[in-house]
């Protein structure tokens, strides 16, 4: 019985050095876009990669790289992201990251969400991405005088 529980322990800190791996990855992801380099940002996509942005999916970390060149063509960077939430599957293989998005005034403009694939070299590299708007605030209760 104590052996299950010791491997539980070191199955729990495996993952949570899992997903530190991931949130690090995912923060030096986001560090690309501030720091304006293109080059670096390429390195984070899985050559399969599928980002969904605009009417149709973007295939390849080429077609990616194509489409999101534009956002590092000006001097500030469009929008920035930090991840809030990271799990990793109990497999070690996949992971999700996911945050908020915001524009350069730093007002909330949406969220994404990231699956991250672990490579047999230890690395992680983005497989799926999907932003989505930022939900309006919801309305205060109505509440009548009492």
């Amino acid at each position: 019985m104590l052996a299950n529980k010791g491997n539980t322990m070191s199955d729990e800190a495996n993952k949570e050095a899992l997903r530190q791996q991931v949130l690090e990855t995912e923060r030096a992801f986001a560090a690309t876009m501030a720091e304006r380099d293109f080059d670096a940002f390429k390195t984070f996509l899985d050559e399969n990669a599928i980002f969904f942005s605009g009417e149709k999916p973007l295939r390849g970390a080429e077609q990616v790289a194509l489409a999101w060149k534009v956002f590092f063509r000006d001097q500030a960077a469009p929008f920035s992201w930090t991840p809030d939430t990271v799990e990793v599957l109990a497999s070690g293989d996949l992971a999700l990251s996911s945050g908020p998005v915001y524009d350069p005034e730093g007002k909330l403009v949406g969220r994404f969400n990231s699956i991250w694939r672990r490579q047999q070299s230890g690395e992680w590299l983005v497989v799926f991405d999907r932003g989505s708007d930022a939900c309006p605030p919801a309305p205060a209760a109505h509440q009548e005088p009492g």
